[in-house]
Parts: C-alpha cells; sequence; structure tokens
C-alpha cells in the first residue's frame, strides 16, 4: 500500500503551521504522516525532514504547499527532488504547481516539462529569497540611518522597584527576598538594577 506524507517548514517568515495542515489534510493524510521543522533564518538542519525521508518507499508520495519547502536554494532543491523521485522512486506533488505531479507526467514529454518547470521554480525560489533579504537589509539599514530604534523598546522600571532596591542596598533584603517583594525572578531583578545604575551611572553595592 502507498502512504502519503505531508511536510511543512515553519520559519520566522511564516508562523502560520495550521494553514499548511489544513491543506495537507485535504489529501486525507494523517496527522502521524505530516511532519514539520521549526526554523531560524541561519539554521537549516531539518531532523523531521530527514525522519521523513526515511520513510518514503518506492510508490510513496510526498505533498508539500510549495517547491522551496524543499531546500534553501536553488541546488538544494534540484538534490532533493532528485533523491526523493530517482532513488526513493516516491512521487511529489505540489500544491502551489500542480504541473509538478510527478504521479502524472510520466511519459518522456510530461517528465521534460516537469523538469524545466522544476528548474525555472527552483531559480525564482532562491532569487525571491535573496531579494526578501536584500529588502531587509535595506530597511535595517536605512532605520539605522534615520534613528530608528530597533528591536524591542526598554520596559521602564516600576515605581515599586525603587524602595525595594534601597532596602537591599541596605542589606535589608536577600536577592531572593527583594524578587519575591517584587512577584519577580531574581534574574529579572538583576536586570532593573542594571538598567537602574545605567541610567542613574551608580554602582550595585552587593550581590
Amino acid at each position: 500500500m502507498n502512504n502519503f506524507y505531508g511536510y511543512m517548514r515553519v520559519s520566522t517568515l511564516d508562523q502560520n503551521v495550521e494553514r499548511q495542515r489544513v491543506e495537507l489534510s485535504r489529501w486525507g493524510i494523517i496527522d502521524k504522516n505530516i511532519f514539520y521543522d521549526r526554523l531560524s533564518g541561519k539554521d537549516f538542519n531539518r531532523p523531521q525532514y530527514q525522519k521523513l525521508k526515511r520513510k518514503l518507499k518506492e510508490g510513496d508520495v510526498l505533498v508539500v504547499k510549495s517547491i522551496d519547502r524543499l531546500g534553501r536554494n536553488y541546488d538544494d532543491i534540484q538534490e532533493e527532488w532528485r533523491d526523493i523521485v530517482k532513488n526513493r522512486k516516491a512521487d511529489i506533488v505540489i500544491l502551489d504547481m500542480p504541473i509538478l505531479d510527478t504521479r502524472t507526467n510520466k511519459d518522456l514529454i510530461g517528465t521534460l516539462i516537469s523538469d524545466i518547470v522544476l528548474q525555472l521554480l527552483s531559480y525564482v525560489a532562491q532569487a525571491e529569497r535573496e531579494n526578501i533579504r536584500q529588502r531587509q537589509a535595506e530597511g535595517i539599514a536605512l532605520a539605522k540611518a534615520q534613528g530608528k530604534h530597533l528591536g524591542r523598546f526598554p520596559t521602564p522600571i516600576p515605581e515599586e522597584f525603587y524602595p525595594v532596591y534601597e532596602k537591599w542596598q541596605q542589606r535589608v533584603y536577600t536577592l531572593n527576598t527583594a524578587s519575591r517583594a517584587l512577584g519577580i525572578t531574581i534574574s529579572q531583578f538583576r536586570t532593573m538594577i542594571k538598567k537602574h545604575t545605567q541610567e542613574t551611572g551608580g554602582n550595585a553595592h552587593h550581590s
């Protein structure tokens, strides 16, 4: 019996894993056959994808939303496609591009057309990713040039911090007592101390 598998990749640019899951479920893919990896921009290790590939056997079908789920760049996508289709003899279905369905293009002409489209889309996927990175870099550079704040704005120190801080300085409170008095962790209290001393130019007296 041939099995259907789905693969999802969730990055910082695309956090909607449920949307992808719904699309794959419409193909009748059961939950245990849907794999996904959560990636950062610099980390492309894909343990779940590798686990999925080990399960693929001849005649199985891998369904993915878009071609860029297979790799980071043109070469990666081409290599993964060849490995799955040629070596493992499984089929691939790309939801965003129905012509890339290896089940329906088994004849010579169909295979040729699919190969051409695959190469074109792989190149486009890589070019689009590079353009996004370039626009992000340009946006950051422009924001810095205009003196805009990047990242989170600092959280102001609450008023109740100061009397507790004074007691901590006077050794009336320990770090543990002070943090409990404020309802925060010791680490958070240390952060407030550091911020306060930076703002006032003072020094924390004890730890």
